[in-house]
């Protein structure tokens, strides 16, 4: 049990005197946690403190960011080595090619890739690509799906009451932040997700006016909804018979479900690809891939596609993907990774049906989530505003916390498995849902 966050409400009360609400994203303040966030202090392996010295075993890990947990030994290594020689040039370095090789060797659609500092830069770096090789303008987004915080994208990335949605053919377009023209979206296409029929029905009316169609493999912005069976193959084979280049997302889920991400697990093969998350180990990066056509658009002429960016390919950095993607090529890492997940996804579901609690847990191997709600499962945007308590959800991770687990209290997000985690993790984790329950019921 954690005992007390005297010190985490004390630095919290600190924070507001000079920064807003507290927290640099809203998405680790009073938000998601109550009455404030847990101030976090180290971590190793799975496991980290806070700042009353309270321990927890993480599933959050940096929103998925950490794929070997917190501090790995040979990751570590590699950041001291290459703070000692130097940590950034904003030149060209030996760094970048070998991060890149490695990248190119684990994602089969990289003919190229371009290394960026987050996975928001990279997505707007794939619609500029994908707007100057097709020579259109508009492009097509899915409800709940969130793709950085780039004005053209924030349309219906959040929850909303169902009375606000509109109908599925003609969704209410929502935007998710103030400061936005509303001509920002007169080149967007507003769809929901997971439904073949409607969307054939869209690029029917649209297809031909789109440079792309951006998506995430694996809805991540609404916790975790897998793609209907023939999904992905459907839209891969419409943008394909349209002219639109298939822009797959994959900054949550790339180098998570296999090496090449969702696009090898699933057997599709984007035009352009974004990664993040995952790719760095806890270092802030992002990528484009993609086939050499389109990403050459960048080389330097009169009408080149223009990409900055003085941290790009960080030399630091890029020494940390290169030993990242060294440890995700090593046998039986992805194999291990699925059946840790799936462990605790049975177990979880077992928890919840002894103690007669309606609620699913939803996804697979090293991504899921927790839906209280009483359908089966959900496939889209629409079924997660209508049908989860997301407020029981809230609860029911607050008592996590007190229990020594680690998780966000945002159903929109998800819990994620490293290769750091363990067996006796698994069982923690189990425990406490059973005495979490407890108060359900």
């Amino acid at each position: 049990m954690t005992k007390t966050r005297t010190r985490s409400q004390q630095w919290f009360e600190r924070a507001q005197e000079s920064l807003v609400e507290g927290v640099n994203s809203p998405s680790r303040g009073q938000a998601a946690y109550s009455p404030g966030p847990v101030f976090l202090e180290r971590g190793s392996g799975s496991r980290i403190w806070d700042a009353d010295n309270n321990e927890y075993v993480d599933f959050m890990m940096s929103f998925g960011a950490l794929i070997h947990g917190h501090a790995n030994p040979h990751l570590a290594s590699a950041v001291s080595a290459a703070m000692a020689e130097g940590s950034h040039f904003a030149a060209a370095t030996s760094a970048e090619i070998e991060a890149a090789e490695r990248f190119r060797r684990m994602v089969l659609s990289a003919e190229v890739v371009r290394f960026t500092n987050t996975g928001s830069e990279a997505t707007m770096l794939a619609l500029r690509l994908s707007r100057a090789h097709t020579g259109r303008t508009r492009f097509l987004k899915f409800e709940g799906h969130y793709h950085g915080w780039y004005d053209p994208f924030l349309l219906n990335a959040h929850g909303h009451s169902p009375d606000q949605l509109g109908s599925r053919e003609n969704p209410t377009r929502i935007p998710d932040s103030e400061g936005i023209p509303a001509a920002t979206f007169d080149d967007v296409v507003l769809a929901p997700w997971n439904d073949s029929a409607i969307l054939e029905r869209v690029m029917q009316k649209h297809g031909r006016e789109l440079a792309a169609v951006i998506t995430e493999p694996i809805m991540a912005n609404m916790g975790c909804i897998p793609p209907r069976e023939g999904y992905l193959q459907k839209l891969s084979e419409l943008t394909r018979n349209y002219g639109a280049l298939l822009i797959l997302d994959e900054v949550v889920t790339g180098f998570r479900y296999a090496p090449g991400g969702c696009q090898e697990y699933y057997g599709i093969q984007p035009d352009l690809s974004t990664f993040g998350k995952a790719l760095g180990a806890g270092f802030p990066v992002g990528a484009v891939a993609g086939s050499r056509a389109i990403l050459d658009r960048m080389r330097w002429n009169e009408k080149m596609v223009l990409h900055y960016g003085t941290f790009n390919g960080h030399r630091l950095t890029m020494k940390v993907v290169a030993a990242n993607l060294d440890l995700l090529a090593r046998n039986d890492t992805y194999r291990n990774l699925h059946a840790m997940g799936d462990s605790v996804i049975h177990g979880l579901r077992e928890v919840f049906r002894r103690r007669k609690v309606k609620a699913i847990v939803q996804g697979f191997g090293p991504m899921f989530q927790i839906y209280f709600t009483e359908l089966d499962a959900i496939h889209d945007y629409r079924d997660y505003c209508t049908y989860v308590d997301t407020a029981r959800y809230s609860r029911f991770v607050h008592r996590l916390l007190e229990r020594g687990i680690y998780m966000t209290p945002s159903n929109g997000l998800h819990w994620i498995i490293s290769t750091a985690h363990t067996e006796a993790d698994v069982t923690a984790l189990l425990e406490a849902a059973d005495q979490a329950c407890a108060d359900f019921t």
